[in-house]
């Protein structure tokens, strides 16, 4: 089935104000989630809304919390984000990163304490739509073996790069693994192979099983070694610049919580230089012959655009289960 963007967020934003969010927040987290799964990224939109009430309800995300300055490193500021709705420290900490960006050309946010920023695109999309180059990446509990190893140790952490373009912008989002934890699970309620590798399963075989890979917890990192070691980087300068938890110490409380993460901006000035480099590589990629008949090559985000307008066009896909047990909260 198929619904309205505005009949979403509002169902969202109902239920956020139930759990006594501020107007102003329920109205900014309500857009977040109608926003991820207007872009189809649906695990982290309507599929994830359930969960993340059952955080707040648990005392893992408080919604009345603010994230608060802690101390400032040149262009660098630290703050702590005092468990707030992730989506919402997240989106402050990039606004953060484009006034100083705006500023001095360059800045640089880390956040501690904070909560899972759910689409981490989001913050991408945000700072290319304010004229930055946008950088940002996230740790999270220890989810994907490091090469060479079966139990997890490293976290799945996302990395986005984001770049301002006229005619859509090119906005990099990519987990650690080959499938994010959430597509795995909608290959395995589909009953459906994936469409290459993603994991092994518990006999140690790569493997296209979804319900394999995560019955054996071992997914595969993107480009074998070279994605376990870029994980481990990014765990180690997201702590060390938010002065946060590492994966170690979130995966030792035992739930994903207290998350550290960094946003970095660098202005982007809107000259006509920098729009013909830009259409230039864009253009040059595109040259390249597809590998089958009637394929066609895209930038990162441009799949994302097409999904967009389609769905606020006919409506955005949404599981009737799911939805149903939404409209019950």
């Amino acid at each position: 089935m198929r619904i309205p963007f505005e009949t979403l967020k509002a169902e969202f934003l109902r239920i956020l104000l139930k759990l006594n969010f501020s107007e102003q927040k329920a109205e900014q987290c309500a857009a977040i989630f109608a926003e991820n799964s207007r872009d189809g990224v649906y695990t982290h939109g309507l599929n994830r809304f359930p969960s993340f009430v059952e955080l707040i309800k648990d005392g893992s995300v408080l919604s009345s919390a603010e994230p608060v300055l802690e101390n400032t490193i040149g262009l660098i500021e630290q703050w702590n984000g005092n468990l707030a709705p992730g989506v919402l420290n997240a989106k402050h900490g990039m606004d953060r990163a484009i006034a100083l960006a705006k500023q001095h050309g360059i800045g640089c946010v880390a956040i501690r304490n904070t909560n899972h920023w759910m689409r981490g695109g989001t913050y991408g999309w945000q700072a290319a739509d304010a004229g930055c180059l946008g950088i940002c990446f996230t740790n999270t509990i220890a989810n994907l073996p490091p090469w060479g190893g079966i139990d997890p140790r490293l976290g799945n952490n996302p990395l986005i790069i984001a770049v301002p373009r006229a005619g859509g912008h090119v906005v990099l989002d990519m987990a650690m693994s080959q499938y994010s934890y959430g597509k795995l699970q909608v290959y395995q309620a589909n009953k459906e192979q994936l469409p290459l590798p993603g994991g092994y399963n518990q006999a140690g075989q790569l493997t296209t099983n979804a319900d394999e890979i995560i019955k054996s917890a071992r997914m595969l990192p993107v480009g074998f070694w070279k994605g376990s070691g870029l994980s481990l980087m990014l765990d180690l300068l997201v702590t060390i610049l938010s002065q946060g938890k590492s994966t170690q110490k979130i995966t030792e409380g035992g739930k994903e919580s207290g998350v550290s993460q960094v946003f970095i901006c660098i202005d982007n000035p809107d000259t006509e230089t920098n729009r013909q480099l830009i259409e230039q590589i864009v253009a040059y990629t595109k040259t390249s012959r597809p590998d089958k008949e009637e394929g066609t090559i895209s930038y990162p985000g441009e799949n994302t655009l097409r999904t967009r307008q389609q769905n606020m066009q006919d409506g955005i896909p949404v599981s009737e289960l799911i939805w149903n047990k939404v409209q019950a909260m």
